[in-house]
């Protein structure tokens, strides 16, 4: 007897995945609201010594891959059709 795997976030990724990039608005939306890198990642610093560090955490978002292609998509937008500098995002 087998068990199929059941993901209950394959909708949701399928859906973000589906998303096209319409609009300027829409692509510097998504630019601006999906994080270029963790913003969880810290280093704790006591009395200017680095003592512990707290690695990216955005890995372990079930989501992550794709959000960060959402992103990929709405900057390769800006820089394909509207011609931006996109420096502004990073």
């Amino acid at each position: 007897m087998s068990f199929q795997h059941l993901d209950l976030l394959q909708p949701v990724r399928h859906w973000l995945d589906g998303i096209e990039i319409q609009s300027p608005d829409q692509a510097k939306f998504y630019s601006k609201m999906i994080p270029a890198q963790c913003p969880f990642e810290r280093d704790i610093k006591l009395l200017g010594r680095t003592v512990g560090h707290i690695p990216p955490l955005c890995k372990l978002n079930p989501l992550y891959d794709q959000l960060v292609g959402l992103r990929f998509r709405a900057l390769c937008y800006l820089v394909d059709e509207c011609g931006e500098d996109i420096q502004a995002y990073a």
